[in-house]
């Protein structure tokens, strides 16, 4: 049971190993707010999908089950949706269009396919927790490199004083490309360690 939770952490990353969902880490990591802030939508719209996918499957016919799903995963991102914007709404406004986007993320779907589709409701709860806590950790690692390169700053608050000057490139679009360059590096370069021993 627990190799389901941890498979999403380390061995099938989602953005570290596996390389998707890159568009919205580039552009939802430029702070640790907004970094979390999608890590928690992201993880609450796969883990409701997972659940009502996998209890739908034996019922929904295989020749219109992916429209399906995307209904299903349209209905909590909307669920999400008035809840960030009744509730946080600096944030629901700071992530923009990539919250709605969430209903065509290809690892939300991909999950609801390649796992929810033919496993039973505990075990693709088990994923979905799994997948979105390693997306999560992505994002949050990103952001942290980002915002503290880039600005001095973390959640907004100082964190390198006065002495230091922040490299504005780093809160830039082209500062996600370079920051994810290196932590995808480190993390491949843990990894083979890893295997090595």
């Amino acid at each position: 049971m627990l190799k389901e939770l941890t498979k999403g952490i380390v061995k099938e990353n989602p953005l570290f190993v596996q390389l998707i969902g890159v568009c919205p880490s580039l552009a939802t990591t430029s702070s640790m707010t907004n970094a979390l802030g999608m890590g928690a939508a992201f993880t609450f719209v796969l883990i409701g999908s997972n659940i009502v996918i996998a209890a739908i499957r034996k019922f929904v016919p295989d020749q219109v089950h992916i429209p399906c799903y995307i209904v299903v995963i349209a209905s909590f991102v909307t669920i999400l949706e008035m809840i960030m914007n009744a509730y946080v709404p600096a944030l629901y406004a700071a992530l923009g269009v990539f919250v709605p986007l969430i209903v065509v993320n290809c690892i939300v779907l991909g999950r609801a396919e390649a796992f929810a589709h033919d496993h039973g409701v505990l075990d693709s709860l088990e994923d979905a927790i799994g997948m979105g806590i390693g997306y999560s950790i992505a994002l949050t690692a990103i952001s942290f490199c980002r915002e503290l390169i880039g600005s001095g700053k973390l959640f907004g608050n100082v964190v390198l004083g006065s002495f230091y000057t922040p490299v504005l490139l780093f809160i830039m679009p082209a500062g996600a490309f370079i920051t994810m360059g290196f932590v995808f590096t480190l993390v491949n370069y843990l990894r083979q360690r890893g295997a090595e021993q």
